[in-house]
C-alpha cells in the first residue's frame, strides 16, 4: 500500500503543473513579470523530476490507470508553450501587428512537435526544437532586445521545429549525461538567482547561463556530427 500511495503522489506532483501555469497566466495579465517567472521555473522543477521520480517509484506499474506520459504531455504543452505565448501576448518584445500571428505559429507548430510519434526518440533525444519557448521568453524579458530580432529568433525556432535535429533530453539522453546533467543544474541555480535579482540581472550572470545554452547546443550536434564524421572514413 505504501508503495501504491507513493507511486500514485507522482501523479499528483506532476498534475500541479497546471497549477503553476495557470498562477502564471495570472500573474502575466498584471504585468508582475517576476511572479510569473517564478511560477514558470516552477513547472520547470516539477517537470524536470517527476519523471526520475515516477521511475523511482515504479508508477507506470503501481499506478497504471492514470498514462502518466499523456498527463505530462498535457502540461508541457501548457507550461511550454501556452503561457509563454501569452508572455508574448501581455508584454512589448514583438513588432507591433505582429503577436497575433506569431502566436498561431507558434501554438499550432508546437502541436506538431508534441504530436509526432517520434518526438522524444528511442535514444532519448527530441526531434525537432523541444518548444523551449519559456526559456526564450524569460532571455527576451532580460535582453531586451530590439522587437524585429526577438521577431526572427522565434520565427527560426519555429522552423526549427520542422528540421528533424535531435536535441538532447537532459534527464535521459546518455550521451555526457553526468555532464549535461551537472551543467544544467547549475544553469537551473544561475536562474533561479538571476531571478531574485530582477529587475538588476548582473550582465556576467546572463553570459555566464550562455555557456549552458551553447554547451547544450553542442551536444545535441555533436553525435551527429561524429557520425556523419565515421561514415565518411567508411
Amino acid at each position: 500500500m505504501r508503495r501504491r500511495i507513493l507511486a500514485w503522489s507522482v501523479h499528483l506532483f506532476t498534475a500541479t503543473g497546471a497549477i503553476w501555469g495557470f498562477l502564471a497566466i495570472l500573474a502575466l495579465q498584471q504585468h508582475d513579470w517576476k511572479a510569473a517567472i517564478a511560477w514558470m521555473i516552477l513547472a520547470m522543477f516539477v517537470d524536470g523530476f517527476d519523471g526520475m521520480l515516477a521511475r523511482r517509484f515504479e508508477t507506470p506499474r503501481l499506478a497504471a490507470s492514470i498514462d502518466g506520459a499523456l498527463l505530462d504531455n498535457i502540461l508541457d504543452y501548457l507550461n511550454y508553450v501556452v503561457v509563454p505565448v501569452f508572455f508574448l501576448w501581455e508584454a512589448d518584445f514583438l513588432p507591433a501587428g505582429s503577436k497575433l500571428w506569431v502566436a498561431i505559429a507558434i501554438l499550432l507548430s508546437s502541436a506538431y512537435q508534441f504530436t509526432q510519434i517520434d518526438a522524444k526518440t528511442e535514444d532519448h533525444y527530441f526531434k525537432g526544437f523541444p518548444c523551449y519557448w519559456n526559456v526564450m521568453v524569460i532571455y527576451m524579458l532580460v535582453l531586451q532586445l530590439p522587437a524585429w530580432v526577438n521577431l526572427a529568433f522565434t520565427i527560426f525556432f519555429v522552423i526549427l521545429i520542422f528540421v528533424p535535429v535531435k536535441y538532447l533530453y537532459p534527464s535521459r539522453t546518455s550521451f555526457l549525461r553526468p555532464l549535461t546533467l551537472a551543467s544544467t543544474y547549475a544553469w537551473a541555480i544561475l536562474g533561479i538567482y538571476g531571478l531574485m535579482l530582477y529587475p538588476r540581472v548582473p550582465e556576467w550572470l546572463v553570459q555566464a547561463s550562455f555557456v549552458y545554452v551553447a554547451y547544450y547546443v553542442l551536444a545535441s550536434l555533436l553525435p551527429f556530427l561524429l557520425r556523419r564524421k565515421k561514415e565518411a572514413t567508411i
